[in-house]
């Protein structure tokens, strides 16, 4: 059964790829243009994963990372940081903010589809 995925990215274009891909395998998912509105549906829905950009406007990844790692429900909930950093220094700033993984962009579909099988394992 699929699991309910938030992805947020301030382009639309890779939302829609990331949603297509997932859809595509019987998950269900949910979009955000930012952090600061993927912390409103976090607040209002329970999420499986989190997938989220690096950066955006009004509220970064990292930010948003950290923020949901201080609500209850979001503690043990998998955060996969999509970027196209691929600076050590920042990948080590998205582990100490609660990330669970990193995938660098751009990416197939089928390397998100593994990490999404290694997070949400059936």
């Amino acid at each position: 059964m699929g699991k309910l995925i938030l992805t947020v990215d301030d382009a639309g274009l890779i939302r829609r790829l990331v949603s297509v891909t997932l859809r595509g395998t019987g998950h269900e998912v949910i979009e955000a243009p930012d952090g600061a509105a993927a912390l409103d549906l976090l607040k209002a829905r329970a999420v499986d994963l989190i997938i989220t950009d690096l950066n955006m406007p009004r509220m970064d990844g990292l930010e948003l990372t950290k923020q949901t790692r201080q609500l209850p429900q979001y503690q043990t909930v998998p955060i996969l940081l999509l970027t196209t950093e691929s600076d050590p220094t920042i990948k080590f700033r998205g582990k100490m903010a609660g990330a669970t993984g990193w995938l660098v962009k751009p990416f197939s579909p089928n390397q998100l589809l593994a990490i999404v099988a290694k997070l949400l394992p059936s």
